[in-house]
């Protein structure tokens, strides 16, 4: 069995440890900093296995050290956002946070894939390569799956068709400047733009959309007051976690350590990526508009400030 370590055990790590028995993807470790939490979850999930006949092993910690010897590490922990904030004002609490952990996996489990998924992501990510010392290909940042699964949800609705016929990538960071691409968005292979011009939906309709998708998140703050996503993006990186265990070599949009690829380098930045069972086994270049390229640059841009602040913490 693979071992599967969550660091965090909110609401998404909860789902996460869940969605990972259901699927029997591996044994579980769930560590929280809180003393009993994680323990008291384990403990009721595990009571659950024999009902679905289930035969795995789940361990509920708050002693990081637990995580030895991890196939993939996925990483929840950190505070969320409240209505009116910006994944941006968590940047100080939470990079503190990503210290201690990229610390514990350098120290107990060096060789792990490790997906992130804390906020502000794509600043997160950086700061953990950074402590964690990982290769560029084991180490990633859930974003644009989700980010994506936002905009097909939206346009599914607005449509009245299935959301699996709807193919679309989301590039750039996970925050308000993320750039979802049309030219890149089919329908069952059928051109978005097809759709605008037989008068299906109008570009006005889309480019609200577009607006929401990058909102997305927020929407979902403002509405439950003390929480924010947690569904979704559980779901995303389940995706990605069995992309990886399984060798699928799946294309996926997260936002992985460039090094010259769009013009961008030492920054992770959400590109379409392979995940396969060696990690990150190849990042996807696409050819992208002036004007795309322009939304794109901005994107990094928005990047690299939130870096350069981890930067001034890391010393």
């Amino acid at each position: 069995m693979n071992k599967i370590s969550l660091i965090g055990a909110g609401n998404i790590g909860t789902i996460l440890a869940y969605s990972i028995a259901r699927k029997n993807l591996g044994d579980i470790v769930l560590v929280d900093v809180v003393d009993g939490l994680a323990e008291g979850k384990c403990l009721d999930l595990g009571q659950s296995l024999p009902i679905d006949k289930l035969n795995l092993k789940i361990l509920g910690t708050d002693d990081i050290s637990k995580i030895h010897d991890s196939d993939v590490i996925i990483i929840t922990a950190g505070i969320a956002r409240k209505p009116g904030m910006s994944r941006d004002d968590l940047i100080e609490t939470n990079f503190k946070i990503m210290q201690n952990i990229g610390i514990a996996i350098k120290d107990f489990s060096p060789n792990s894939f490790v997906i992130c998924i804390t906020n502000p992501l794509d600043a997160m990510v950086w700061a953990l390569k950074e402590i964690s010392g990982l290769k560029k290909n084991s180490i990633i940042g859930m974003a644009g799956i989700l980010d994506s699964s936002r905009f097909k949800y939206f346009l599914g609705k607005e449509l009245n068709i299935a959301f699996e016929n709807i193919q679309t990538i989301v590039l750039g960071g996970h925050g308000d400047t993320m750039v979802p691409l049309l030219d890149y968005t089919t329908i069952s292979g059928i051109p978005i733009k097809n759709f605008i011009d037989n008068k299906r939906i109008s570009l006005e309709k889309i480019n609200q959309i577009i607006e929401r998708t990058r909102n997305g998140g927020g929407e979902v703050v403002s509405l439950l007051k003390d929480s924010s996503a947690f569904y979704s993006p559980a779901c995303s990186a389940v995706e990605m976690l069995e992309s990886y265990i399984f060798d699928q070599r799946k294309i996926l949009p997260c936002s992985a350590y460039l090094q010259g690829e769009y013009g961008v380098s030492d920054l992770f930045v959400g590109v379409p990526v392979i995940i396969g069972r060696k990690g990150i086994e190849e990042i996807i270049e696409l050819d992208l508009t002036d004007d795309i390229h322009k939304e794109f640059n901005k994107s990094v841009n928005s990047v690299d400030n939130l870096v350069k602040k981890c930067k001034k913490l890391l010393v």
